[in-house]
């Protein structure tokens, strides 16, 4: 089974977020908790439904990631464009993404 990590989409502000140990949701996706077996991801997905039925989040999915270099990177194009930034402007604060990130 693949490395997972639980990402979503804040409600407030619509920003790219990924659930960390202590469960909060963090924008840093090196921050995000690594799911590593089948029980795990199910608590993810638990998680998941639980914030978004209280609505702090929309769009809640378990992606896969691998660890490279000591650093998460999510295996499709998608989300490494999330977890990078827009790759237009957004919004004030935040800037494009890498493009060497989201190379494939």
């Amino acid at each position: 089974m693949a490395d997972k990590v639980l990402t979503a989409n804040r409600l407030s502000d619509g920003i790219a977020v990924w659930l960390d140990a202590a469960g909060r949701w963090t924008e840093n996706l090196q921050d995000a908790l690594v799911a590593r077996h089948a029980e795990a991801v199910s608590s993810l997905e638990a998680i998941g439904k639980r914030d978004f039925a209280e609505n702090k989040v929309v769009d809640v999915n378990v992606i896969d990631v691998e660890e490279t270099e000591g650093r998460l990177w999510p295996t499709r194009l998608r989300e490494r464009i999330r977890a990078q930034g827009p790759t237009m402007d957004y919004a004030v604060g935040y800037s494009h993404a890498d493009p060497a990130f989201i190379a494939v």
